[in-house]
């Protein structure tokens, strides 16, 4: 059995790709798997951490945002669209695979065409509840779509579709909440918030939480744990600073540039509050906690957007958009939330309810029908 995964770009398309890649190898050690990415994308290090072949194309995604700098970057994307998709044939002729698998972002464009083409079995998966446009273009030639949400189908021209969620860490899945909060040393009578923005950060979220923190760092009434990412770490704690918040007489509070026992803090929080990425949500989900979601507005197809109402619509979540993140507004929400432990156990159960726990597995099977 041999496997080539297309995937790069950010980390919420290569981690889940790597998940089922892990799947599949503990069922079948003989599979050969490789991986095809750009080779400046974090895929060509995460991958070859992870004990894959990578195989490097030089691909770029197109700018939406009309400028003199864009149109010069669109111009050599559309160069590389064409190249790319050379490259892809070669490297599918040297390695021969039995089935290409697509998760996402642009990188797998090309190659899943050329796949395609060449007549070999072609797989995509969609993370998001609106698809992007990758999805768009090639749901037609792809002998399996499978999809996170039901939600996407809406948006696809109708064919049978495999639902399947979103492929979530093993550690995220197998850690309870009492668990999480032993290895933490956060006791049973605070409630524990979690806020961060995504690995680089997010200045919205960021001075929105600083307000938050400032007014109630000095209560001890809550354990409250934050990531601010790489571009805010630099100046978010002087802005805690300048708030009045003394970090070294808040021991429940932690304010950190990246969350590295995501897992622990996941499980142990009673509400999260954050960007509303695919992965994200799904995390939340299996775990089943309450969250206030403010999507990024940047993003292709505003699909941050369309994934956190999915949520908000079953009341698992409150959806703040960054342009109402006015002053006062997140801790307004915060102050509702955790004041009502009965709605925070509603919202949790609302998540929980729309949870696919088994994900590896739907997405493993609908791969192995393929073969």
């Amino acid at each position: 059995m041999k496997i080539i995964f297309a995937c790069g770009g950010t980390g919420g398309h290569i981690n889940p790709a790597l998940a089922v890649a892990g799947t599949i190898k503990e069922k079948h050690p003989d599979a050969k798997i490789a991986f095809i990415g750009n080779e400046k994308g974090m895929e060509s290090r995460l991958v070859p951490a992870a004990g894959y072949d990578f195989y490097p194309i030089h691909v770029a995604g197109f700018q939406r945002r009309l400028s003199a700098k864009n149109i010069a970057r669109n111009v050599s994307a559309l160069g590389k669209a064409v190249t790319s998709g050379f490259e892809a044939q070669k490297i599918l002729k040297k390695f021969k695979p039995d089935l290409v698998v697509g998760m996402g972002g642009y990188v797998s464009g090309p190659v899943l065409r050329k796949a395609h083409q060449m007549g070999i079995k072609t797989a995509t998966h969609e993370q998001n509840a609106f698809p992007g446009v990758t999805t768009k273009m090639l749901v037609k030639q792809m002998d399996t779509v499978m999809l996170a949400m039901p939600a996407a189908m809406k948006h696809l021209p109708e064919r049978h579709y495999i639902i399947t969620g979103n492929p979530v860490r093993p550690a995220i899945l197998n850690i309870s909440r009492q668990e999480a909060r032993k290895a933490l040393g956060v006791d049973d009578d605070h409630p524990f918030i979690l806020s961060f923005g995504g690995s680089l950060g997010a200045d919205c979220i960021n001075k929105a939480v600083a307000d938050v923190m400032a007014k109630h760092w000095n209560t001890g009434l809550y354990y409250h744990y934050h990531a601010t990412g790489r571009s805010s770490w630099e100046w978010m704690p002087e802005l805690l600073r300048q708030k009045g918040v003394d970090l070294a007489r808040a021991p429940k509070l932690r304010v950190t540039e990246y969350i590295h026992d995501m897992d622990l803090c996941m499980a142990a929080a009673d509400l999260v509050i954050s960007r509303a990425g695919a992965i994200t949500l799904s995390e939340i989900e299996v775990q089943g906690k309450a969250a206030i979601l403010i999507p990024s507005p940047y993003v292709a197809e505003n699909h941050q957007y369309h994934n956190a109402m999915t949520l908000q619509n079953r009341g698992a979540a409150i959806v703040i958009e960054e342009k109402n993140l006015t002053d006062g507004v997140l801790w307004e929400q915060v102050q509702q939330l955790l004041r009502d432990p009965n709605r925070l156990a509603q919202m949790g159960k609302a998540a929980k309810d729309g949870a696919y726990a088994d994900a590896n597995e739907r997405i493993y099977s609908a791969l192995m029908k393929l073969l």
